[in-house]
């Protein structure tokens, strides 16, 4: 089971002020040595919180040491981007500009031609792609036809308490498994309702940014990270 630490909001807190600090390169070099196997970054069109020189800069530290998840939405300009700077993964996520954080997971089933062309593009420069998905047998079957390696599932409803989204998730794991699929979960977990999650034995990474953060105001984000950790362990071992 591995742990990528998504340091977002550690550049969002930086932009609030426009300062130097903090910088979210520092806190991945912080969450790699209190224990986390990778870490993701999201670059969104309006350059929000993670910023065009934060992926380069996050590039040159990361390689050779620990995977680097680069969280993007299916357009030319991001592909252009993953393509220039070469990360280890590529995440297509869903992306709004009017939304406050990803709704939802990438509609892959009825997707346009463009989806398809984007692929192609990161398959061919060597980059892995993983979708961000809802946990929805349709879904996992259209990522799996489309020729991913990885899939992530969405665990936002999960972690809104929604009744038999555990049981969705554990379905959706278990066929994406099957159909050959790497599965990742992510979104909105916390050192509280990551233990029940990790009954699903097919789910190997798990991405987490906004809960690390925040608990990092409290108690430093090597601290954060190592709780998160032992969470997951706590519930690998039930």
């Amino acid at each position: 089971m591995r742990l990528h630490i998504n340091i977002d909001h550690v550049a969002t807190l930086r932009n609030a002020r426009g300062t130097k600090y903090p910088d979210p390169v520092a806190a991945a070099r912080m969450c790699l040595a209190a224990g986390a196997h990778g870490i993701t970054a999201h670059i969104r069109e309006d350059r929000r919180h993670i910023k065009d020189d934060d992926v380069a800069r996050l590039k040159a530290e990361l390689a050779g040491a620990a995977l680097f998840n680069l969280e993007m939405a299916a357009t030319d300009e991001m592909v252009a981007i993953a393509r220039r700077t070469m990360p280890d993964v590529v995440t297509l996520v869903p992306e709004r500009r009017e939304e406050r954080t990803t709704e939802g997971g990438l509609e892959v089933a009825r997707s346009a031609p463009a989806l398809s062309r984007h692929l192609a593009l990161l398959k061919g420069a060597g980059i892995k792609v993983s979708l961000f998905i809802a946990p929805d047998l349709e879904q996992v079957r259209a990522s799996h036809a489309l020729g991913v390696e990885q899939i992530e599932l969405h665990t936002g409803e999960y972690a809104h308490e929604k009744a038999g989204e555990l049981d969705r998730l554990r379905e959706a794991a278990r066929v994406g498994h099957e159909l050959g699929l790497e599965i990742a979960a992510g979104h909105g977990l916390t050192t509280e309702n990551v233990p029940a999650l990790m009954a699903i034995p097919e789910i190997v990474e798990l991405n987490i940014g906004h809960a690390v953060v925040a608990d990092a105001v409290f108690m430093g984000i090597g601290e954060a990270t190592k709780a998160m950790l032992a969470a997951m362990k706590k519930g690998r071992a039930a």
